[in-house]
């Protein structure tokens, strides 16, 4: 297939597209650019760099749009929020009216499960009333409702991911399993901010199979909202996991992020999907990695960071 992926040069979008051209597609990726590119080249991929709000040419030819440009998570969000309600709502709306008149057959939107907020029910499903508590929260939500408007014109499947984790050669260490991870591995400490509050997790190889599975069968597939988590964990419990494979302590410091909610991720599994790996994968792998000098202190690994380094805030 030939398939335009917006942001393909992130934490996921790098693995991602790794995979796609293995498997054979076509690939066209538009990224900022902002955090640098690690894709090799390959006879199949294009790499254009530019603005996601500012698109000059049509989408003809391509099968499948997979969007995961955005402005990530809350500190970057709140960095500068005209910027990301510009990048991650209006850009989406954006991209829909130029897929729709394209003719492409099928959208995939990198939405986020932090739209629930604080729940204290047993799981969050997909039908649950979404408490979204930060301006992050808020642009997925509202780009979520844009793109669902158009699901009978197009395929739109509306994934929201849990927490990511994981190794990636664009890496994150921003995100709870890498960040407390790579702290055990270079301090031999974790900060831990509360504690008690429940985020659920996938594994950046389970993430990668979602937008396949999707891929692979959105034809037969209903539109709609889909969960992607599979390990519900407290904070505390994340930093025990870590503990038992590298020595470490913790330190307890008070949190301002009170986003607390468990995946329910039924629809996903239902629809065929099963994943494989889980966040003890991703703490012996991002272990490993750190041993052979791959996992180091970056900026461009850092959302926040590089973007102040780039005078975005």
């Amino acid at each position: 297939m030939n398939i335009f992926v917006s942001g393909g040069l992130g934490y996921v979008g790098t693995e991602l597209i790794t995979r796609l051209l293995s498997d054979g597609h076509k690939v066209t990726t538009l990224d900022s650019g902002w955090f640098g590119t690690y894709l090799s080249g390959h006879s199949n991929l294009s790499i254009l760099i530019g603005d996601i709000r500012e698109i000059p040419y049509s989408l003809k030819d391509f099968d499948i749009v997979i969007h995961l440009a955005n402005i990530a998570n809350d500190p970057g969000v709140e960095l500068n929020p005209t910027l990301s309600w510009e990048v991650n709502v209006l850009a989406t709306h954006q991209l829909m009216q130029k897929s729709l008149a394209s003719g492409v057959r099928a959208f995939i939107y990198a939405s986020s499960g932090s739209v629930y907020g604080i729940s204290e029910l047993e799981r969050v499903h997909e039908d649950t009333p979404l408490l979204p508590i930060s301006s992050y929260n808020k642009t997925k939500m509202v780009a979520e409702q844009v793109l669902l408007s158009s699901k009978d014109k197009i395929k739109v499947f509306n994934i929201r991911p849990a927490t990511i984790c994981g190794f990636s050669q664009r890496m994150r260490l921003d995100l709870a399993v890498n960040l407390l991870t790579f702290q055990a591995l270079t301090k031999g400490e974790m900060i831990v901010l509360g504690g008690n509050q429940h985020r659920p997790n996938i594994h950046i190889q389970d993430m990668i199979e979602v937008y396949l599975h999707f891929i692979a069968n959105f034809e037969e597939l209903e539109s709609g909202n889909y969960n992607a988590g599979f390990e519900n964990l407290t904070i505390t419990e994340i930093s025990k996991k870590i503990q038992s494979f590298i020595p470490s302590q913790v330190i307890y410091k008070d949190s301002n992020d009170n986003r607390s909610y468990r995946l329910d991720s039924s629809k996903l599994i239902n629809s065929g999907f099963s994943p494989k790996k889980n966040v003890s994968d991703a703490i012996q792998e991002l272990k490993i990695k750190y041993e052979s000098g791959l996992l180091q202190d970056r900026d461009e690994w850092f959302t926040v960071r590089m973007m102040n380094k780039l005078g975005l805030g």
